[in-house]
Parts: structure tokens; C-alpha cells; sequence
């Protein structure tokens, strides 16, 4: 979505990770770690992660919410 606007990941602000197992998140942090940085580089926007009961998708373990700033 980002690309389509002419933008990337540098034009992030915020994102909300929902997640519904915080123990296998615990747990895989190294992965979860570098597959970030690969996607993302080294920008850091603000960050929340909640964990919930379920998500609105059949089987989904995790929804991303962002939020990004793309000047004119």
C-alpha cells in the first residue's frame, strides 16, 4: 500500500501489532526481529502490540495496523 502512494517504510508513524498468542511472540523475537528490519530497515515509528483473544480472519495469529505520514 505504501509503494502505490510513492511512499515506504520511512513514512511511518505509528503501527498496532494484535496478537493472539504473546507467548509464541516471546518466544520467536529473534525471527520477529529480523524479519522487521529487513522489511523495515532501521525505522523505528511508534509501536504498540496488544494481545487479544481473536481476530476478525479465521485463523489469523496476527493483524498490523499502521499509520503513515506521506508529505505532498
Amino acid at each position: 500500500v505504501l509503494g502505490e502512494a510513492g511512499a515506504g517504510p520511512e513514512h511511518l508513524v505509528r503501527l498496532t501489532w494484535f496478537l493472539t498468542d504473546v507467548e509464541t511472540y516471546h518466544a520467536n523475537l529473534a525471527e520477529i526481529g529480523a524479519a522487521y528490519r529487513e522489511v523495515m530497515g532501521r525505522v523505528y515509528p511508534a509501536m504498540s502490540v496488544v494481545a487479544v483473544r481473536g481476530l476478525v480472519e479465521p485463523g489469523a495469529e496476527v493483524e498490523i495496523e499502521a499509520t503513515a505520514v506521506i508529505p505532498d
